[in-house]
């Protein structure tokens, strides 16, 4: 059959970083990211042109995934952060941010783009090792025996989010139930291989944030004809299925159904799900749950009986389900239902929160799941923290494969800036030699990286005042843009992370601008000083080689065809 329309030819761009409208909307992506960057950042409104949600955030894994762009090289960037979001949860902000500021600095300037690559590979492991390292001035070792840290932690995360509009004691008290959560997520005593347990979040809408809570069990929606006034034997016993009881012919599956002419096969199905009824009553089951519908008849059936029976608990409730009671979920109704895959729950009770009335289920034994109530006072607020509690929850749980953490505030930042400085130029010569480049490019890629690492770090920044770097420990500083020079001093205050303390001996220059370089002394801890802000050092880490990577990636694009069809 002939076409309708003329297929069109595809559209080459040559050089995309040549392209002047390219150049102008990874400016401007670099722009609107950058803005949204750290507690004070700013937040966006984002509206599909025809329509729609209106999505009000500053969280890098919303604000990506709901911007469109008809730029593949835009999309190239926009993709890849996307990935490491959705691997680490965090960091994402600054991975895109380090990624489009050295994209920046290096077509800026007159470095060629293969040695640039190189250049900034050889820094990325450079970085990478200085991180790793026992002794290296921004990396903190996390105490499990101690709470403080985690906390530190998971607060941190949570007051980089401005849209959740909260205040420091819901803030704190928000930080304190995500690491309540995730410690209850962590079995104790489970011999063999560990499985770690999970968090449902059931979101309240309309109430003080400090109303949140977290309780060990499962809530699931509160079921017809119970009331708070039955009692039930303990334990009780569970069966859960996760094909649809709905009687429908279309749940029975694929293929060619032939049927008698004379047959109701609505009352075969409905018998065929009586009989269902009649085993779990002769084997004693207190509690049946579905994923999908259960007839209405046959739910009547159950009731009168005595048996509790919740449905369209949905798909992601199965698998906390599956861990709290024991039970495997059954897939059919064609079967007698085999002793194996009954559960037990220990206890079950009604809760109230707000308008919603829950059925809490309570494990036998030990159980790793628990549910957090998240309260808050509009919709907008609570799906922001929601996301946010859901980052901190897999920031928290990283810190299992590795118990470290990263100074925050801007300083980790800065102290890399001044390690590759100085590192970078004990070897030029020989360094330049291996690169296949000349001792300048050498330098001025040195340079770059810094630079961008340092705008990292000045992102935080957006109330006008200005970005500081010491001379001695190379951590981050704020200075106001109302304070008066001769008061400079007691308006530093602390550094971005809150483990320096301003002196007169200290000294100070601005962020991006030419100093000596040094290596940065460590930071002798006081026990009684503990940093103020923290960093997923795991998140961080892959943040660092992700930016790199993606910017070499970008510069190595000669090339876009674009099928227009």
């Amino acid at each position: 059959m002939s076409r309708l329309s003329k297929k069109s030819p595809s559209v080459c761009t040559d050089m995309p970083l040549d392209n002047t409208d390219i150049c102008s909307k990874l400016h401007l992506l670099k722009q609107i990211l950058t803005s949204c960057f750290g507690p004070t950042g700013r937040l966006k409104q984002v509206h599909n042109n025809i329509g729609g949600h209106v999505v009000t955030t500053s969280a890098s894994s919303v604000l990506l995934s709901s911007v469109s762009s008809s730029q593949p090289f835009i999309n190239l960037i926009k993709t890849s952060i996307l990935n490491h979001v959705s691997r680490f949860s965090d960091c994402g902000l600054f991975a895109a941010i380090l990624c489009l500021s050295l994209i920046e600095q290096i077509k800026k300037s007159a470095l060629r783009e293969s040695v640039a690559i190189r250049v900034n590979n050889y820094l990325l492991t450079l970085c990478i090792s200085y991180l790793q390292r026992e002794d290296c001035g921004c990396r903190v070792k996390l105490d499990f025996c101690s709470t403080q840290n985690l906390i530190t932690l998971a607060r941190s995360v949570i007051s980089s989010k401005p849209a959740c509009l909260l205040t420091e004691p819901e803030t704190l008290h928000i930080s304190k139930l995500a690491v309540q959560a995730f410690l209850l997520t962590v079995p104790c005593s489970s011999p063999g291989i560990v499985s770690f347990g999970r968090i449902v979040t059931v979101p309240v809408e309309g109430h003080s944030v400090l109303n949140s809570e977290v309780l060990p069990g499962l809530l699931v929606e509160m079921p017809d004809g119970l009331s708070e006034e039955d009692k039930l034997l303990n334990p009780l016993s569970v069966v859960l299925f996760s094909a649809s009881l709905a009687g429908d012919i279309s749940e029975l599956g694929d293929g060619v159904i032939e049927a008698h002419p004379d047959v109701d096969t609505d009352s075969q199905i409905l018998g065929q799900l009586l009989e269902l009824g009649r085993q779990v009553i002769n084997d004693e089951v207190k509690l049946f749950m579905c994923q999908k519908v259960i007839h209405p008849v046959l739910q009547q059936y159950l009731r009168s009986h005595g048996v509790i029976v919740v449905e369209r608990l949905g798909i992601a409730l199965m698998e906390p389900l599956t861990q709290l009671t024991g039970a495997q979920p059954v897939a059919t109704l064609h079967t007698t239902i085999p002793p194996k895959t009954y559960g037990k729950v220990k206890d079950l009770c009604i809760k109230h929160f707000g308008s919603k009335t829950m059925l809490h289920l309570f494990p036998l034994g030990e159980s790793a799941i628990c549910t957090m109530i998240l309260c808050h006072r509009n919709q907008t607020m609570l799906n922001e923290l929601k996301v946010v509690c859901q980052t901190a929850e897999h920031v928290l749980r990283l810190t299992l494969r590795e118990p470290f953490a990263l100074v925050g505030g801007g300083c980790t930042e800065t102290n890399l800036a001044a390690y590759v400085r100085h590192k970078s130029k004990s070897e030029v010569p020989e360094t330049a030699s291996v690169l296949m480049c000349s001792q300048t490019e050498y330098l001025l890629g040195v340079e770059l990286f810094c630079c961008a690492l340092e705008s990292a770090a000045g992102a935080l920044e957006h109330d006008g005042g200005s970005s500081l770097i010491d001379l001695t420990h190379a951590h981050r500083w704020m200075l106001p843009a109302d304070a008066i020079k001769e008061t400079m001093e007691e308006s530093l205050g602390f550094c971005g992370c809150g483990l320096v303390q301003s002196s007169p001996s200290k000294k100070w220059t601005y962020l991006n601008t030419k100093y000596s370089d040094f290596c940065p002394s460590p930071v002798f801890r006081d026990t009684r000083v503990q940093p103020r802000v923290l960093d997923s050092f795991t998140a961080k880490l892959s943040a660092l080689q992700v930016a790199v990577e993606t910017a070499n990636l970008a510069l190595d694009v000669k090339y876009i065809i674009q099928d227009m069809n």
